[in-house]
């Protein structure tokens, strides 16, 4: 299970990379594996201001549909719209070009929630 040190996690299995006052973010290599083949993702919310935890999106595998929360309050200033076309770049790639959306967070402190690999390892017991 590929659990990348650099980033930070969240128990609804979503990853952030922090890149000054901006989050990328996207979802793991355990839940791409869990979800299945990728064939759609939807992101509605581009240029909204939402909260921790709000839905941001829908990914659509082949048995399921799964929301997306997010993990840090802040304005989606961008959607990843190469997974228009090749959705199941979030299957070969989670951590690299299948990443969703662009957040400018509002809430440095929330970052103390999220977790570290570590923590997120031991969360699905891999």
């Amino acid at each position: 299970m590929n659990i990348p040190s650099n980033l930070k996690y969240t128990k609804d299995h979503e990853w952030v990379s922090i890149d000054g006052e901006i989050a990328i973010v996207g979802i793991t290599d355990f839940a791409q594996k869990e979800l299945g083949d990728i064939v759609y993702v939807e992101v509605e919310t581009l240029d909204q201001t939402l909260s921790k935890d709000d839905v941001f999106g829908t990914v659509e595998a082949v048995k399921t549909v799964s929301d997306l929360f997010l993990p840090l309050s802040g304005e989606i200033i961008e959607f990843n719209e190469d997974l228009e076309s090749s959705p199941d770049t979030v299957n070969s790639d989670p951590y690299g070009k299948g990443w969703m959306v662009k957040v400018r967070y509002s809430d440095a402190t929330e970052m103390d929630n999220l977790l570290s690999s570590e923590e997120y390892n031991a969360l699905i017991g891999a």
